[in-house]
């Protein structure tokens, strides 16, 4: 029986839950496997294979090999993509090219930040520069960009491709004109230049976005030196300490955090220059045109249109949210009740703890780490016939012991794909929960085969202990379903192309699949198949879901607010040049977009590391989530187990991944078109307490 068969056997002659006496519960493989400890393996007899299953990377200079073997296949398959005659055959170079350099610089991007191992860290981020290299000269390769024009450019051969292919064609064609293909040999070395500046004042404004600010310790009052960390005669600050109970401590951190760093001021100021010199350079009104090309909501004239009618829909609660917090501020501290923009997510906190018991600790013993991982494999077994397996990663394929290796499989298609699981906290990890693509799903000509996406899961959770499994919070729990959303995405699409595989795709669209998951984390009907107390078995209480999910509305007018006044910020930023500071625009942006004060000598900024990689686009979210409330709406509420519902999810939006247009996505699964104003009214009709998106009524 093939591995594939055996892996299906088990699929459907298995039981997910298993009950035995005293209510206490026992899990299928993969809950147990995820509720039990890192069992160092012995591997004496077994040989050290590399990182991911890839050979040359058992050591770190494995990657200098494997860049050597990619470059080498480039220039094979550059030949081959300039000489082949226009048509189908021309794309499919233009992926393989672009797939062997992925599949190398990918892995690589994930290895540098995430490897416990400095060595492999440094050997992956000279890969990731030398990749990026080739990357920006095969941009300006004219030769390569020719043979692509030559299929564009002939309408008849165009009419006989596939959408797909077409569309692939034109996204390819569309990284060689932001790239300046299309200008004269001087105007495009200026392209190139400002390409190649542009990568270090990234780096830059990123690397110094997250550094500590530091204040001599005799300049705040001695009894608050304890609540920071000391360096000498000073005191360092490396955050906002938005979540401390003190007034002062809140204060004083936003006013040192903040306050502007003058080399970080003219980094960002000449970023922002230069990306809108390369926009006009390359023929876009500005950067902001640019980057949106492709997206749904396509233009920034349309975004401003979808944040100015949001602020306006929520102008009322907003008001109400913040008098609300200005009155708790006043029976807190009445000395001192101004409200202040260091005090919203504290006071918006203690508001939902008073009116609900949201305590974590309560919530966690139903939410072990094995239940939760139990919970997302009996969805996707009820949504898709898809079912998470544990596997055992052979020796050297994982970077460190407690990572997990899960296999994806479907009921009836076999082997999807693989997450490899890299949950735990770690000293040097990055404190963040996010979705690697490393290696991209396509049909292998060559082969004949589908070549099978591989994808990392990255949190930040606590280690089980020796009395209890990992015990997760709501919110961790919702960050797991959200980033597991991520992967499916990646796995359950099966595109012809890795170009545009899973979540390659716009990126107002990318967070449509994660946003989804965080619905059915918190609604009861999916909770109550798993969330059961680690000890005792006991389903955790409707009553408890209910009241979580009602706390999420607190306030929730003015979180929305902020979060547009950093939309707004960033498309301001990158519109036409303003003349002015980005000091200045946010002082009026704030004002405008949020309504608590400007804090003088301060830069909020010079902190919005979103800048790099979200430019112009970090209004994605808002867009993404509204998209996400519709479909939930329309599509699950009703049952969020359909498989019908399911399955048409798969075929309408999650299965193309960027191959189709990403409004043409969201109209298949709604069956309409939907406009700005359907966008605005989901956000806002979230936030009416009679609106039961969360839970059924009970009599239903």
């Amino acid at each position: 029986m093939s591995a594939s068969k055996r892996l299906l056997h088990f699929v459907k002659h298995r039981s997910l839950w298993t009950h035995v006496r005293r209510n206490v519960t026992t899990w299928s493989p993969v809950g147990a496997a995820f509720n039990a400890r890192a069992q160092r393996r012995l591997k004496i007899f077994e040989k050290k294979g590399g990182l991911f299953g890839v050979p040359e990377l058992s050591n770190p200079s494995g990657f200098q090999v494997a860049t050597k073997a990619a470059l080498k296949n480039t220039e094979r398959l550059l030949d081959k993509a300039c000489s082949c005659s226009p048509g189908v055959e021309t794309v499919e170079s233009f992926d393989q090219l672009s797939d062997d350099l992925c599949k190398v610089a990918d892995l690589a991007d994930f290895v540098k930040v995430a490897h416990p191992d400095p060595e492999f860290r440094e050997a992956a981020e000279k890969t990731c520069i030398e990749i990026g290299t080739v990357v920006e000269k095969l941009n300006t390769n004219v030769e390569l960009c020719q043979s692509l024009k030559k299929l564009l450019d002939n309408p008849d051969i165009m009419a006989q491709l596939d959408p797909d292919t077409r569309r692939v064609a034109e996204l390819f064609m569309f990284d060689f004109e932001i790239s300046g293909i299309h200008l004269d040999d001087e105007l495009r070395k200026k392209a190139v230049a400002l390409h190649v500046k542009l990568l270090d004042l990234n780096n830059e404004f990123l690397v110094g976005s997250h550094m500590p600010n530091r204040i001599a310790r005799s300049a705040i009052p001695e009894h608050l030196h304890r609540q920071f960390a000391s360096e000498g005669s000073f005191i360092q600050v490396g955050g906002l300490h938005a979540d401390s109970p003190d007034d002062l401590v809140r204060e004083v951190a936003y006013r040192i955090y903040l306050y502007p760093n003058a080399d970080l001021m003219g980094c960002l100021e000449e970023l922002l220059k230069c990306r809108y010199k390369l926009a006009k350079l390359v023929g876009y009104e500005s950067y902001g045109h640019r980057a949106l090309k492709g997206t749904m909501a396509k233009t920034p004239e349309t975004v401003m249109s979808f944040l100015q009618l949001l602020t306006d829909k929520l102008s009322d609660r907003t008001a109400k949210d913040f008098k609300m917090m200005g009155d708790m501020k006043k029976k807190l501290n009445p000395r001192n009740s101004e409200l202040m923009p260091w005090d919203h997510p504290y006071l918006s906190g203690v508001l939902r703890a008073e009116r609900y018991n949201i305590e974590p600790s309560l919530y966690s013993p139903y939410l072990s780490l094995g239940a939760c991982m139990e919970g997302l494999n009996n969805l996707f077994t009820q949504l898709y016939g898809v079912s998470l397996m544990s596997e055992h990663p052979s020796a050297g394929e994982v970077w460190s012991e407690d990572v997990r290796k899960v296999a994806v499989v479907h009921e009836t298609e076999g082997l999807l794909g693989y997450i490899y699981c890299d949950f735990f906290h770690r000293p040097d990890k990055p404190h963040q929960d996010c979705h690697f693509t490393i290696r991209g799903g396509r049909w292998c000509r060559e082969t004949g085969q589908y070549q099978l996406p591989v994808v990392v899961l990255m949190l930040s959770l606590p280690h089980p202990t020796k009395s209890a499994p990992t015990l997760l919070t709501p919110g961790m729990m919702e960050n797991l379903f959200h980033e597991m959303g991520h992967a499916m995405h990646s796995m359950l699409g099966r595109t012809r192309y890795q170009h545009v595989t899973g979540t390659r795709c716009a990126t107002d669209f990318a967070e449509v699949p994660s946003i989804l998951m965080e619905y059915f984390a918190t609604d009861y009907r999916v909770l109550s198949q798993f969330a059961r107390h680690y000890e005792t078995g006991q389903p955790l209480p409707e009553s408890m879901v209910a009241r979580l999910c009602e706390s999420k509305k607190v306030c929730g007018a003015a979180d929305t607010q902020l979060q547009i006044f950093y939309a707004v910020l960033d498309q301001i930023y990158h519109g036409k040049p303003q003349n002015r500071s980005t000091t200045d625009i946010l002082k009026e942006m704030q004002q405008k977009f949020y309504g608590l004060p400007y804090t003088p000598n301060t830069a909020w900024q010079l902190r919005f590391s979103h800048l790099i990689g979200y430019g112009a686009k970090y209004y994605s979210y808002l867009m993404s989530r509204a998209v996400a409330s519709m479909v939930w709406k329309q599509c699950f509420v009703q049952d969020p187990l359909n498989r019908d519902m399911g399955e048409r999810y798969r075929r309408e939006m999650l299965g193309h991944g960027g191959a189709k247009e990403p409004m043409l996505m969201v109209e298949g699964m709604l069956q309409r078109r939907p406009t700005t104003e359907d966008f605005v009214d989901a956000l806002v009709s979230e936030l009416n307490p009679n609106f039961e998106t969360f839970i059924m009524d009970s009599e239903s």
